[in-house]
């Protein structure tokens, strides 16, 4: 099928079709994630404005907690966006995500505190990231699909490497204004109104990406299913009947994504400020350098998976996470802002070694009827029981015993599982995508 849709396309015109499916794809992507992780980068405040005071770390892990609940919708929000986008095309199911993900996070910057109006202002915040867990369910799977049936063969591990950048960027560009925050308003300013701000961004933001992504023609391969009739009228129950066992193991193959793109990207700020005594903007700086620098190495980490294959990096990159996550620890334990830069500038490319060939290795384990729902359940689901909770037992595990490197054994547990579920996986790339 994919053979004879590419054949109606000239070289130079599908070029162009590619680089404007790429580019809107991640376009939404960065503001739809920028939306989504300004809650972590701004943790600490939220738990001070949303919370009861007089305890800092059980108003923190009821932030965390927060933060948590949200990923619970999101397996549920996998299949529900899954449906659509493998029943009516791509394109649509993006556009709506990047729409609801906007008005929930503008929602969230007019939540009055917990001085105001008490128990309720917790429970408004619960239920906005209740609709930005659901909203952010489609979109990873739905952006990694859309680009990897554009792609050529030989370039699909760079071209969907994308996803995982343009989720970085979403994340620089939060951590970016949450660290200008912190920097210039007083705590008093920044707890009463200073932290509404990038919530309110997310609704202009948010119309941008929607007016980017209705401009956009669904993919080829999925046209492709229309004309020829052949698009599943229950895409999440065939997918679950026919790939059950692609679903298991990639399962377990985005657990080390889930927890180390959380950890790393999101959780680190509040632990080095809160466990290792940094001061906050410092923390967040040094998050943005090596979120800078996980951005630059997806690309590479994509073309090195288009000339050696998907597992062979996947597997590195777990082996990578067991050596060298404890000693990496240690450095940033050591106190200094160089040691903590370095540490994090670390971590975060042994991370991109996983996440740079992860989105693409995801699309090609399943056929282009189910393409969208097998990788939105699985990934969601991985999400949902390791991503979300990586900040709360982060926390916990500390608080439980008292040991700053906890979450670094967490981080190493994750990657062995990681790399036991890819024993169970074939190679996948330079290969056409799956049809049926």
């Amino acid at each position: 099928m994919e053979t004879g849709v590419q054949a109606r396309v000239s070289a130079g015109e599908r070029g162009s079709t590619v680089r404007r499916a790429v580019l809107g794809a991640a376009i939404g992507n960065t503001i739809e994630w920028f939306d989504y992780a300004t809650y972590g980068y701004l943790a600490a405040v939220i738990a001070a404005v949303f919370f009861p005071p007089g305890n800092d770390t059980a108003a923190l892990l009821a932030t965390f907690a927060v933060f948590a609940v949200s990923f619970v919708v999101r397996p549920i929000g996998g299949m529900v966006w899954g449906h659509f986008g493998d029943k009516v095309g791509r394109q649509r199911v993006l556009a709506l995500t990047i729409l609801i993900m906007s008005m929930a996070t503008f929602a969230i910057g007019l939540i009055p505190s917990y001085a105001s109006i008490g128990l309720v202002a917790p429970l408004l915040l619960l239920l906005c990231r209740f609709v930005q867990g659901f909203s952010a369910s489609g979109e990873y799977a739905g952006a990694s699909s859309f680009i990897a049936e554009y792609a050529p063969d030989g370039r699909r591990g760079l071209l969907v490497s994308m996803v995982p950048a343009s989720t970085a960027a979403g994340l620089v560009l939060g951590a970016s204004i949450a660290a200008l925050l912190e920097h210039g308003l007083s705590e008093a300013a920044l707890q009463s109104w200073g932290w509404r701000i990038p919530f309110l961004l997310g609704g202009p933001l948010g119309l941008i990406g929607l007016y980017i992504r209705l401009r956009l023609e669904d993919t080829p391969l999925f046209k492709a299913l229309e004309r020829e009739q052949h698009v599943s009228q229950a895409p999440v129950l065939t997918g679950i009947r026919e790939n059950w066992r692609q679903i298991l193991v990639a399962f377990g193959v985005i657990c080390l994504n889930a927890v180390g793109f959380y950890m790393i990207l999101s959780y680190m700020p509040t632990y080095l400020s809160r466990e290792l005594g940094f001061d906050p903007v410092t923390a967040i700086l040094a998050t943005i350098v090596s979120v800078a620098i996980y951005v630059l190495f997806l690309p590479l980490v994509g073309v090195l998976a288009d000339r050696v294959g998907r597992k062979p990096v996947l597997f590195a990159a777990c082996v990578l996470f067991v050596l060298f996550t404890l000693p990496l620890f240690e450095l940033l334990s050591l106190g200094g802002v160089a040691y903590a830069v370095l540490a994090q500038v670390l971590l975060g490319a042994i991370l991109a070694g996983n996440d740079g060939v992860l989105a693409a290795f995801l699309t090609e384990m399943f056929p282009t009827t189910v393409r969208y729902s097998g990788f939105a359940l699985s990934f969601n689901l991985g999400n949902a029981v390791f991503g979300g909770t990586a900040p709360f037992v982060a926390t916990f595990l500390i608080a439980l015993t008292g040991n700053d490197f906890a979450p670094g054994f967490y981080l190493m547990a994750a990657a062995v599982i990681a790399a036991f579920a890819l024993l169970f996986t074939r190679e996948t790339s330079r290969r056409p995508l799956r049809q049926e």
